[in-house]
């Protein structure tokens, strides 16, 4: 995750409504799996010198990138475009600011140019920023949409800008997995838009853990979000990243918001140099109100 920029949208357009229980039987699957002692024995150090457990990972601190992780004193910045197409996007015309309430099913295509910047304070401690330095997206209404809202309804600008501060607190051990929290905050600097950027301030509070196995590392998360003057559950995910060789890792995951947002995503990592790694990933829409494809590539440089 990254995840996709339409659910921040999608987000405002259903505030109020309550999560599932589905949702929250996935979410504590996700965790204790996670959480879950190794299957077999482990042996305590692989053949670079750190504990097996860490083989796939390293001794660093998971960002909200998928499978990517920053070391204290360490600073990454990652380079990135995603294109996101959601056929499947509900929106009701006077909550984009024009009239009718009736809800229809439109489709959302968005174009978005980011870069994310993390670093290391210790080995506790780290934060991030994000940013759509560009966006652009359109949407087509309905045909059953008679109202006035055009079709289609284009923006373009500064797209969603948040940062986050990511809390050890326990390291990872043989019998025992990684536990910590993180904070995210994102601005509202895009008041006078409505299908790009974030209008309002969100909040968002969440916790994981991530437990290596000799098959791969497992992340479970879970996480609040406030927006609007509501609570409700935000992203949840469960993760599966393994090092094929010195060169190549493999992640697949799925990931959630809400019990109708929940997308399977796929990500491939190759390492061109000892500061230069390229992602290519992408994501596909379980559910009807996920987006359909989100696919993303982008260049990691660590300094």
């Amino acid at each position: 995750m990254t995840a996709a920029r339409a659910d921040r949208l999608a987000r405002a357009l259903r505030a109020g409504r309550a999560a599932g229980g589905f949702a929250s039987a996935f979410v504590a699957l996700a965790m204790l799996f996670a959480a879950a002692p190794a299957w077999c024995v482990t042996q305590p150090e692989d053949a670079t010198g750190q504990p097996a457990w860490l083989a796939d990972r390293g001794r660093g601190m998971a960002t909200s990138q998928f499978g990517t992780y920053v070391r204290p004193g360490e600073w990454l910045v990652y380079a990135f475009y995603e294109y996101t197409k959601t056929t499947g996007f509900e929106y009701a015309p006077d909550e984009l600011g024009f009239t009718g309430n009736n809800e229809f099913i439109g489709t959302l295509k968005e174009h978005e140019a980011l870069v994310f910047v993390s670093h290391g304070i210790n080995e506790r401690l780290m934060f991030e920023f994000e940013g759509a330095l560009h966006a652009d997206a359109t949407l087509n209404k309905s045909p059953d949409d008679l109202s006035n809202l055009p079709d289609p309804l284009e923006e373009s600008g500064l797209g969603d800008v948040e940062g986050q501060l990511r809390w050890r607190w326990s390291e990872e051990t043989e019998h025992r997995p990684e536990m910590f929290s993180f904070f995210e905050v994102a601005l509202p600097l895009q008041k006078d838009k409505v299908l790009i950027g974030t209008q309002d301030w969100e909040y968002a509070l969440g916790f994981a853990a991530i437990k290596g196995h000799r098959w791969g590392t497992l992340t479970g998360r879970v996480a609040m979000s406030y927006s609007e003057q509501q609570i409700e559950l935000g992203e949840y995910a469960i993760e599966y990243l393994k090092r094929l060789s010195p060169r190549w890792r493999f992640l697949a995951a799925v990931e959630g918001e809400q019990t109708d947002e929940i997308a399977a995503i796929f990500e491939a990592q190759v390492r061109l140099g000892n500061h230069v790694l390229l992602k290519l990933n992408s994501g596909f829409g379980l559910t009807t109100k996920a987006p359909d494809v989100a696919p993303e590539v982008g260049l990691l440089f660590s300094f």
